[in-house]
């Protein structure tokens, strides 16, 4: 199988780089230069997007929120920015990981990779229940009681993540690094959220707590 992938980078020459390094490891390569583009080319549904952050007009942030929920692929955020702030407004909008420029193309072919594994695990995945709560991992799709609960994709995937993994406890740290395939220590003020979220989501949806906190440890499934 060739996967697609769609990258937009206002750059031309970082462009016919990546186009020429991807195609050579066998990926079918689209390219796009703008958020326009970006938004047209995106209703073909590729495999994963490798999207920069710094383009003019509409930057890669705000392509990320246009685009997000037309598509359910990574979206892996390449930039010369690398503050805290700047890593979390990313992933607040939709993406998936973070590569700061200059990076290795070793590197961006790792992750590429583990990204697709994890695409391709989720997909031969079908469904989970746990009482009132069905979980379709494929469809990524919630259910409390036969009505579907929407979730954002992050928040998603902690739940598959966990439910997965049920009475395993996972810290903070851990769930950022799986969730959003960084190295180091994650932000614990960002999963706190994902986390608080969700609950509410659940709660609303008139279901009993599922995921519970391990005091000084880090959140399990329950189910």
């Amino acid at each position: 199988m060739s996967y697609h992938i769609l990258v937009v980078d206002d750059e031309i020459e970082v462009t016919k780089m990546l186009h020429g390094f991807l195609t050579k490891n066998g990926y079918d390569v689209s390219c796009a230069a703008d958020g326009a583009q970006v938004i047209q080319m995106a209703q073909k549904q590729p495999d994963l997007i490798l999207l920069d952050i710094n383009m003019p007009q509409v930057d890669g942030i705000e392509v990320c929120k246009a685009i997000r929920d037309m598509v359910t692929c990574p979206i892996l955020f390449l930039t010369a920015r690398d503050q805290d702030t700047d890593k979390i407004e990313g992933f607040a909008a939709g993406g998936d990981d973070y590569i700061v420029k200059p990076f290795s193309l070793t590197e961006l072919k790792a992750r590429i990779e583990a990204h697709l594994r994890r695409e391709q695990r989720v997909k031969n995945i079908q469904r989970k229940v746990f009482s009132e709560i069905t979980i379709n991992y494929s469809a990524q799709e919630v259910r409390v009681n036969g009505e579907k609960i929407h979730f954002l994709r992050k928040e998603f995937e902690i739940i598959e993540l966990l439910s997965l993994n049920p009475g395993q406890t996972f810290d903070r740290a851990r769930i950022y690094d799986r969730i959003w395939g960084l190295d180091g220590n994650g932000d614990d003020t960002v999963i706190m959220e994902h986390i608080r979220k969700i609950r509410l989501k659940f709660a609303n949806a008139g279901c009993e707590p599922c995921i519970e906190t391990v005091w000084g440890i880090g959140y399990k499934w329950i189910r």
